[in-house]
């Protein structure tokens, strides 16, 4: 038997074998690369991409020199100083002294007292506004406290007309800041209103019941800028000028101004 010869093995490929050449292939690939570039210039042409702005932008970023560390001024961030206000009767069901005409003392109280703290923030305080029973004056503590109400539409007889102030009974009636700012407020206030201080105080005045409630390092007072009757139309049509006179003594106090030895309240009834 003749054997068929054993076919010999062909040698391992090595590499890839290299693609055909076709030319309308590479046609078309030459002819989107050009359609690219010349779009890439129509809308990227010198002009456009160094305008005016752009290149002066790129001029001062490279002329200018990073200003040294020790020359960045330091940020101090400061508290501002807290003052209260208490509107009296504001955010009651009863509005305080109630006029025949239908004036309420809490209307004219809230009036004042908003025109006080807008005073006082044009001068660069942080005011607080309070309603009568507020929370917030729990342990409350600033500058100071003052609450502000009006005194009766009721006539009395005709020495019932001027401004009352006392501080709160559960202060220190030793207290230099108290006895300052009861100085300042009835020397500026007579001197804004032309009102006469009545050195006389009650019960609803020094133990005014959220006095109690502050912070013991905040100095509280009450303050009754006339009466609803004799000093009306004070209180009720010049408004701002009553606001001004509060705020003339509070700025007494707290910019230490210099002041005329003048009449102090007195501090306990």
């Amino acid at each position: 038997m003749i054997q068929s010869p054993i076919p010999s093995k062909k040698p391992p490929i090595t590499g890839a074998r290299p693609p055909k050449f076709n030319f309308w292939t590479s046609l078309g690939t030459t002819l989107s690369v050009a359609i690219l570039v010349a779009s890439l210039f129509t809308f990227w042409t010198p002009a456009s991409l160094f305008s005016n702005r752009l290149s002066e932008s790129l001029a001062k970023a490279v002329n200018s020199k990073p200003a040294p560390a020790h020359s960045l001024p330091t940020q101090t961030l400061y508290a501002a100083p807290h003052i209260g206000l208490v509107s009296g009767h504001w955010g009651e069901e009863k509005p305080g002294f109630v006029c025949p005409d239908g004036t309420k003392e809490s209307d004219v109280n809230l009036e004042i007292t908003t025109l006080v703290r807008q005073k006082l923030v044009e001068q660069g305080y942080s005011v607080d506004l309070f309603k009568e029973f507020d929370p917030n004056l729990r342990q409350y503590r600033g500058l100071l406290l003052l609450s502000i109400h009006t005194d009766t539409c009721t006539y009395i007889d005709d020495s019932a007309t001027g401004f009352k102030l006392a501080s709160s009974l559960y202060s220190d009636s030793n207290n230099s800041k108290i006895q300052r700012i009861s100085a300042c407020m009835i020397d500026r206030y007579s001197a804004t209103t032309h009102l006469s201080f009545i050195n006389l105080t009650t019960d609803d005045m020094t133990k005014f019941h959220g006095f109690e409630e502050v912070n013991t390092d905040t100095p509280t007072l009450v303050m009754e800028p006339g009466y609803l009757n004799l000093d009306r139309d004070l209180l009720t049509k010049t408004p701002d000028l009553v606001a001004q006179g509060i705020v003339d003594g509070l700025l007494c106090y707290l910019k230490n101004q210099p002041m005329i030895a003048t009449q102090t309240p007195a501090l306990m009834p």
